[in-house]
């Protein structure tokens, strides 16, 4: 059964391919110029001295095997001469040829290690939607997968290429040079097989490109790849051969009757020189499926490198007590103290512009007030919490911090100014000392414990083997849940920021565990504007204003006593006590 595949024109696939293996290129000279400069100096001397080596036959039988023989002379001086000095040659391309390879080694090695160094760079850069609209596993396979097909590019494919290149060019000239005719037999059949390795190639090429592209049908397309990638290499060694048939048999027809100057010693170098005429279009061929597939990886990988970085145009900035706000248009600086009040006036939001998912958001949160949110997932909860941090910008309305618009607050300074502890903690590979100091990277060990202290957390720390120097690995995989989000509420309050977010950050401990975490966080949220989302509804009781959220609305709205006494959504979620 035939199989379209959706994928653009051949002609444009190869233009596509083509495009980015120079970007590849071009990427590899910016740091290393030099180096590929030696390796093509080196491939040159190892192309030279194979031809020369290729040509010495003819050598060895007109100028010495030939004339001995009719002379009887047993003088081979001249004979050794020339065999010093064609091991003399050869001994330097073999070690121009080690030279280069070993040169590439590094080269494709120190080039993929620049490329993922600077796609990390680029990732940091990225807003969240990059990332809540793809697949992490995905964006892994760019740093594996993808970058890891240029290794066969860079170290064998390219260089191979350009060997291949120069000794066809090298062997053409010295073909020409030896018999004009007999070259031209050896240059028909290279067409021939270089026609068969661009339709071959084009045939393999496609289902590589699918490798990359398409998860499900993996096993197939790697089959077909493969399957016209293997067929090529031994069609064209038969069209070799051909070759080199053709111009033996021809060779000792013109070598017989003594035409176009032919002697034994031409024909035996020519049958030579053809197989290193012909061998680099085999090896061009068998790259080219190599090439094929690294353009495939390298168009996940510029495309990735080519993702716009998050915009900020905020200008307004912060130090530790006050918002620095310079009006351009007076050419006045003003300072606003920094307390985290937050406001959303009639906010709309929607991920896509044709979908909104919050509707008409209005809030007052005063400086060091607890505002709750709950509400079924997927109410938006997490979402109004994402706008104020401006992970993502509101479609209407307006959102002011500190009577600030935050569309004006450099994003730095706006998320700096907000603590966060989320459900999920992430710990890194370093001290807990270090751990907590994430949270503010200039910090004391002396800031790092009293923000231990304040989070509840100092107690188990000190009984740890070595207390605050003991090394956490595997994302904290040493310490217990509960543990794990003490020290993420140390870290917010090393930062020591004016407003918090805690979004479900009990949810996954038990209730034991979740009384030694409450008092961490009461003594965090002490004094800040904070933002609480919890499914626990115990845990936002004493919350000055708790907003009950469905469908992207706030549909009530007041403390705990009145919500109950009003025993409406709120009054259901708590009670468990749904009306039918």
């Amino acid at each position: 059964m035939s199989e379209k595949i959706n994928e653009k024109p051949s002609g444009s696939r190869v233009n596509t391919a083509v495009r980015l293996i120079n970007r590849v290129i071009r990427y590899m000279l910016h740091y290393y110029k030099i180096p590929f400069l030696i390796v093509v100096i080196c491939i040159l001397i190892t192309a030279i001295a194979t031809v020369v080596g290729a040509t010495f036959p003819q050598t060895l039988i007109d100028d010495h095997i030939t004339p001995m023989l009719e002379s009887g002379s047993r003088d081979f001086s001249s004979l050794a001469s020339d065999l010093i000095r064609l091991v003399c040659i050869m001994a330097t391309g073999v070690i121009t040829a080690f030279t280069y390879n070993r040169i590439m080694v590094n080269v494709s090695q120190g080039t993929m290690r620049h490329l993922r160094d600077d796609l990390f760079r680029r990732m940091e850069s990225l807003p969240i939607k990059y990332f809540d609209t793809h697949a992490h596993g995905d964006i892994m396979s760019v740093y594996t997968n993808d970058v890891d097909t240029l290794r066969q590019l860079l170290s064998q494919s390219i260089p191979q290429i350009i060997n291949s290149v120069i000794s066809m060019i090298a062997t053409l000239i010295t073909m020409i040079v030896l018999n004009p005719f007999l070259t031209v037999i050896s240059i028909l059949t290279a067409c021939v097989m270089l026609l068969v390795t661009a339709n071959f190639s084009k045939l393999s090429g496609k289902y590589y490109v699918r490798q990359q592209i398409d998860n499900e049908k993996l096993r197939d397309s790697t089959n077909k790849a493969n399957r016209y990638a293997n067929l090529l290499m031994p069609i064209n060694a038969n069209i070799g051969w051909i070759s080199y048939a053709l111009v033996a048999i021809v060779g000792a027809v013109l070598g017989i009757n003594g035409l176009a100057g032919v002697t034994i010693g031409t024909v035996v170098t020519f049958v030579g020189l053809n197989k290193s005429f012909t061998n680099p279009i085999t090896q061009v061929s068998q790259q080219i499926n190599f090439v094929v597939n690294a353009a495939a990886g390298a168009q996940r990988v510029f495309e990735l490198m080519d993702q716009e970085p998050e915009k900020d145009e905020g200008y307004v900035r912060t130090n530790i007590w006050a918002w620095k706000h310079p009006h351009k248009a007076e050419g006045t600086i003003t300072y606003r103290r920094l307390e985290g009040g937050v406001v959303l006036d009639d906010v709309d939001f929607g991920y896509n512009e044709d979908k909104i998912v919050l509707h008409n958001i209005s809030l007052y949160a005063k400086p060091g007030q607890k505002i709750a949110f709950v509400g079924a997932t997927g109410a938006g909860k997490t979402t109004i919490t994402n706008l104020i941090n401006r992970f993502y910008d509101i479609a209407d309305g307006k959102i002011r911090y500190d009577d600030i618009n935050i569309n004006k607050i450099k994003k730095q300074d706006l998320r700096r100014s907000l603590g966060m502890v989320l459900q999920d903690t992430h710990l890194f590979t370093g001290t807990v000392m270090e751990n907590i100091r994430y949270g503010k990277l200039d910090a004391t060990d002396e800031e790092c414990i009293k923000a231990a202290e304040l989070a509840n957390a100092d107690g188990f720390i000190r009984r740890l083997p070595d207390g605050y120097n003991t090394m956490l690995t595997g994302d904290g995989s040493n310490l217990s849940q509960g543990q794990r989000q003490l020290l993420a509420i140390a870290r917010a309050a090393v930062a020591d920021p004016p407003a918090l977010i805690l979004d479900e950050a009990t949810s996954s401990i038990d209730t034991r565990t979740e009384k030694l975490v409450q008092a961490g966080m009461d003594a965090l949220m002490k004094g800040r504007t904070t933002f609480v989302i919890a499914h626990r509804l115990s845990t936002v009781k004493n919350s000055d204003c708790i907003m009950v959220m469905e469908q992207g609305r706030i549909i009530e709205r007041g403390t705990h006593d009145d919500l109950i006494e009003a025993k409406g959504k709120y009054y259901q979620l708590y009670t468990g006590n749904f009306a039918s």
